[in-house]
């Protein structure tokens, strides 16, 4: 493998998180990348698609791990990033392990509900022979023996509880089911969350076989598991709906993992944050502001929320047309840059520039 990294950098980037997540550090995590390496070999003949399930199932493992390989490989890694992949199928493929149809349309992926699915008869069962589930696991192993140590395998994007329930009914027969089918919503989502965890627990064991360490679709690295959480279909309730359908999952959910951040989806998500920064082992909250919205430097009262909650920050640089430089904006706004962490890429003619600024946070690289 010719990836530009080593095990120095990831002992580097272990201890810089976990200080960071123990609140030992006061620097961001800074997770920069930039393209145009030489990956010192030919481009593979497959294509790199953002959606594993994109590939044939006449497509070996073996290939896409390949392609997965040479994208590492034409990359610089800057400040805390490392090297890392996510077998993506989809937000919430537990609705396929579970039976659901995955339908691969043009440029994403979602899962078509059973025809028959009142909520009473809608059931969730570990299924270890569904071809999905046996795909995914397949992959996973393989890409834990190419990769070994030096690439962190990501959990499959696993979706939220309540939007998994979502997904089983459709949100506006949901949305209904919370007046008509209170209790059985609730027992619907305790399942979910029995089945998120047992297939997060099988995925999980597969992917300590290669870097021993957790990450998802948001490359925040953990020592312990670790884990976004979501629920977009919180956009279609009330606080009061939210605090009775979504909050007691999502904080059985947050208690169990070690480190847990929340992905907040749109303004009309906002209105939820208040309950979620009572959770008290809610470590931070990824807000997204969505199409068609401001840019993340232009929600300062958002942030001094979190922070003043005790909560971390994480945002995207391609969530602002400042790009990388959007860090210093949200630093000055909140007064240091502390609990926050910046993912996205830098533009090659740019990377000088950019390891000053990581430099100027008292970062390496």
């Amino acid at each position: 493998m010719n990836i530009d990294f080593d095990q120095t950098r990831w002992k580097a980037v272990e201890e810089a998180h976990r200080d960071w997540w123990s609140g030992k550090s006061t620097r961001p995590l800074i997770h920069l990348t930039a393209d145009g390496r030489d990956p010192g070999r030919p481009m593979p003949v497959l294509p790199l698609h953002a959606f594993a399930s994109f590939y044939d199932n006449a497509v070996s493992p073996d290939q896409i791990v390949d392609v997965w390989l040479y994208d590492l490989e034409g990359r610089w890694f800057l400040g805390d990033s490392f090297p890392w992949v996510l077998p993506n199928f989809g937000p919430g493929v537990v609705a396929a392990f579970m039976g659901l149809e995955l339908v691969n349309g043009e440029g994403t992926v979602w899962f078509k509900p059973p025809e028959r699915n009142e909520p009473g008869e809608i059931r969730m069962e570990f299924d270890p022979d569904n071809r999905w589930f046996r795909r995914v696991c397949e992959i996973y192993r393989t890409a834990a023996d190419r990769f070994g140590a030096l690439v962190q395998l990501s959990m499959t994007d696993l979706g939220g509880n309540l939007d998994i329930v979502a997904t089983f009914r459709e949100p506006g027969n949901l949305a209904m089911d919370l007046y008509d089918a209170p209790e059985e919503v609730e027992r619907l989502v305790r399942r979910a969350h029995d089945m998120w965890w047992k297939y997060f627990g099988e995925i999980s064991a597969i992917i300590q076989q290669g870097h021993p360490g957790y990450t998802a679709w948001t490359p925040l690295y953990s020592e312990t598991p670790y884990y976004i959480l979501q629920c977009d279909f919180s956009f279609m309730i009330g606080t009061d709906a939210f605090r009775r359908f979504a909050l007691p999952e999502i904080t059985a959910t947050c208690r169990r993992l070690g480190n847990a951040f929340f992905h907040l989806d749109g303004p009309g998500a906002l209105k939820h944050l208040d309950a979620l920064l009572e959770i008290p082992e809610l470590k931070g909250i990824q807000w997204v502001p969505g199409a068609g919205q401001p840019p993340v430097t232009k929600w300062p009262d958002v942030y001094r929320k979190i922070r003043a909650a005790g909560k971390r920050i994480q945002f995207f640089t391609d969530q602002d047309p400042l790009g990388w430089r959007s860090l210093e904006v949200l630093a000055d706004q909140l007064g240091d840059a502390s609990g926050i962490m910046m993912y996205g890429k830098v533009p090659p003619q740019e990377m000088d520039e950019a390891r000053a600024m990581i430099a100027g946070f008292g970062a390496g690289q």
